[in-house]
């Protein structure tokens, strides 16, 4: 029999409101078994330190620099993931020896692949060493080694996930990300891949709702729902030359600016920002081997009523169906999280973390930095 790891996934995303941890027990292959999932909130000033980080970051041209407040920022990150962990395996009656490794995503700070540079804060060796258990970090180098885009990572483990749901789900299915970021995994009958990150998802929204003294992201779509899609502005991000070319790639932060304050009313903005989300989600699609029949949606975004009800109204006229992703016996919060676990366990075994289907890479890449507790 296949030996089975404990792997502990820590996840934080680009919309950088905290960590996601999840463990799975898993192959790195097609057995996937959920143990237990959580979560750590950053506070308002860490945040605020990470949107410096990301300023800073612009200035990076070497992988291994640290400019401005990063080094120090580094540092304080990697703790907050050990006191994480923690808190987690204390939450759920284990300690460091029911886990087998951890994978570490650590906080994306500049995403450029045309230029081959991703830069990902997170010292592994600390954490390592604060947890008492292996980690494997720096998962996304190693693809751009291979000319790939360093993103996305998690279609591998949405393979496993529709290996295991495909009696269930009418094919070819779609699983989507919605985060700061979203991204698509296509899956077919036949196993096939295809993946890319396919527009902004939570990030103009969450910037648009602070930019007003909202607080910090459009709570259940609220404010959204009281307002209505302004075609104008609408048009403007979807005629961005992402979504009408031809060669999928993945997104930074920086790639889609939020509207000028007076541009719009803050309802509409954020009406209008969802819908953008959700339409994205359909262009990109279109460039996807086959017409999807399903979509698995997970992440933050799909708690945002305004892009679900965009999302499936655009949907339902393609006469295909949305599934929020604990509707189809998934985790939504976790599912990332998850991912980072499994990814983490098939660069134990030199398994590929990316295809060329997935990242444009030259050829499957495994890819990952094992540090030993």
């Amino acid at each position: 029999m296949t030996a089975l790891y404990r792997a502990l996934g820590l996840m934080s995303g680009t919309s950088m409101d905290g960590i996601d941890l999840a463990l799975i027990k898993t192959d790195g292959e097609q057995v996937v078994e959920r143990i237990a999932a959580g979560s750590m909130n950053y506070s308002d000033a860490f945040r605020a330190r990470l949107k410096q980080g990301l300023v800073d970051a612009r200035s990076i041209t070497q992988r291994d620099e640290r400019i401005g407040i990063l080094e120090k920022l580094e540092h304080d990150l990697t703790l907050l993931h050990a006191v994480a962990v923690q808190d987690f395996l204390f939450a759920n009656g284990l300690n460091a020896d029911d886990v087998d490794v951890i994978g570490f995503h650590g906080q994306t700070v500049l995403h450029r692949p045309d230029d081959a540079l991703t830069v990902q804060i997170g010292d592994g060796a600390l954490l390592a060493q604060e947890a008492g258990i292996d980690v494997v970090y720096d998962m996304r180098a190693e693809d751009m080694r291979h000319c790939g885009q360093g993103a996305p990572l998690i279609p591998a483990y949405h393979a496993a996930l529709a290996y295991n749901l495909e009696q269930q789900l009418d094919m070819p299915v779609v699983f989507v990300n919605i985060g700061g970021i979203s991204n698509l995994t296509y899956v077919d009958e036949t196993g096939r891949l295809a993946a890319f990150d396919s527009g902004p998802g939570n990030m103009l929204i969450d910037q648009w709702v602070e930019l007003h003294g909202q607080g910090s992201f459009d709570a259940g779509g609220a404010l959204a729902l009281s307002g209505a899609v302004n075609t104008e502005l609408a048009a403007h991000y979807l005629g961005n030359a992402f979504f009408t070319g031809n060669q999928r790639r993945s997104l930074d932060r920086g790639d889609f600016a939020v509207p000028s304050i007076g541009v719009v009313s803050v309802e509409d903005g954020a009406r209008t920002l969802a819908y953008v989300a959700a339409a994205s989600i359909l262009q990109s699609a279109s460039h996807l081997p086959q017409k999807p029949r399903s979509y698995v949606v997970s992440g933050g975004g799909r708690k945002n009523a305004a892009i679900m009800a965009e999302l499936s109204a655009l949907v339902q006229a393609e006469g295909a169906v949305v599934l929020d992703a604990d509707t189809a016996g998934l985790d939504g919060d976790s599912m990332e999280a998850e991912a980072w676990g499994y990814l983490a366990v098939r660069s134990l075994k030199g398994l590929p973390l990316t295809y060329p289907s997935t990242t444009g890479c030259d050829k499957p890449v495994s890819g990952g930095v094992l540090v030993r507790a």
